[in-house]
């Protein structure tokens, strides 16, 4: 029986490459802890994890200190045990973002091991639904952009083969908001999709304003209209809004999943695989929305998120904001707007270890003692 060995620790902090602007804040940075977990029979798995702007070095603490050391001596292929033995080993930390994103690094390890161990692409090894799935821009729709900007973007998207864009609104009077979405609406047509996403920047009562400018429009859906963790508006607004409420990037547990679902406070699933706590509770969470009959559109990591959505089959769009490229070999597959998931074993990226070893800001190695 094969036993972890060693656990390397790597933290890298990618600048965006176009500013990004949303109703509550802006994205300077993102700090991404990376986990390699090696075993006693000479396998490797390597996952990762991400913070907007800061707290990355609290999670590389709680990984270095806590988690890591922990996996020592551990059977690599009992994932869900040492998922449930590590968030009971940080209980007093738990449920939050900084034992989450800890958790999600070492889990994607632990689920790229398995996968090149099995010789199976992770899309394929997790359910194998879909080989394929639409793609949505958020890139070209942050809310410091203009509206001939945010036209231009949803047009050149549309032309490139994309289904929709994401455009984020929170202006400070609802009437700019309605012009922005008019003017996209207007030059992509009704066929093309359109969401939104207020960052959680609306009162209950203001949301419910502006989501008769939403339904106007042909709106998708009304992404983090209110606090994510007021459930109660959430429900209130549902049953006075024809747009789908989105929620879930800023949800960590299945139990707050099951919390909307239950309550019909949300019609579309948006669990973040980093957030929720990696991929075991991601399928988790994806296939309870499905007991309710509701979509599954995760948020953010596109490059991880691929082979989950196309694992599952209640999982219709993906979201493309490219984090990767200075530090993966090669790009996430594009056809047509669709995004194809690897075929090779793992999780589907395709690291640049040099790039990620010349980006490292923290680096760390936990091992047994000889």
């Amino acid at each position: 029986m094969a036993r972890i060995t060693r656990v390397e620790l790597q933290m890298v902090d990618l600048v965006p490459k176009v500013k990004r602007v949303d109703a509550i804040q802006s994205f300077v940075s993102q700090e991404t802890p990376f986990v390699t977990v090696h075993d006693s029979d000479g396998a490797v798995g390597t996952g990762y994890s991400y913070t907007i702007g800061t707290g990355g070095p609290s999670v590389m603490a709680l990984l270095q200190h806590t988690l890591a050391p922990a996996l020592i001596g551990r059977d690599p292929d009992r994932i869900e045990g040492i998922w449930r033995d590590l968030l009971f080993m940080t209980h007093a930390t738990a449920v939050g973002a900084i034992t989450s994103l800890a958790l999600a690094a070492i889990d994607t390890a632990l689920w790229d091991m398995r996968c090149r161990k099995a010789g199976l692409p992770l899309w394929k090894a997790a359910g194998g639904s879909r080989a394929r799935v639409p793609l949505y821009t958020t890139e070209g729709g942050w809310l410091h952009l203009q509206t001939e900007a945010l036209v231009a973007d949803a047009v050149e998207m549309q032309a490139r083969g994309f289904r929709g864009s994401k455009i984020k609104i929170g202006c400070d009077h609802i009437s700019d908001d309605a012009a922005r979405l008019a003017a996209v609406r207007a030059a992509v047509g009704d066929g093309y999709e359109i969401m939104t996403d207020a960052n959680q920047g609306f009162t209950l009562s203001e949301a419910i304003r502006r989501a008769r400018v939403l339904q106007d429009h042909g709106i998708g859906w009304f992404e983090e209209p209110l606090p994510a963790d007021d459930v109660g508006a959430h429900v209130e607004l549902s049953r006075r809004c024809s747009v789908p409420v989105a929620v879930g990037e800023s949800l960590y547990s299945a139990s707050q999943f099951k919390d909307y679902l239950q309550r019909g406070a949300a019609s579309i699933v948006q669990v973040d695989v980093a957030r929720i706590g990696g991929i075991t509770p991601w399928l988790k969470v994806a296939h309870l929305a499905e007991a309710f009959n509701v979509m599954v559109c995760p948020h953010f990591l596109m490059e991880l998120h691929l082979s989950l959505v196309c694992a599952v089959p209640n999982a219709k769009w993906l979201e493309y904001i490219p984090q990767l490229d200075s530090i993966t070999a090669r790009p996430m597959q594009i056809e047509d707007g669709f995004a194809v998931p690897s075929d090779d074993p793992g999780l589907g990226i395709h690291w640049d270890a040099d790039a990620i070893a010349a980006k490292s800001l923290v680096s760390e190695v936990v091992e047994r003692k000889s």
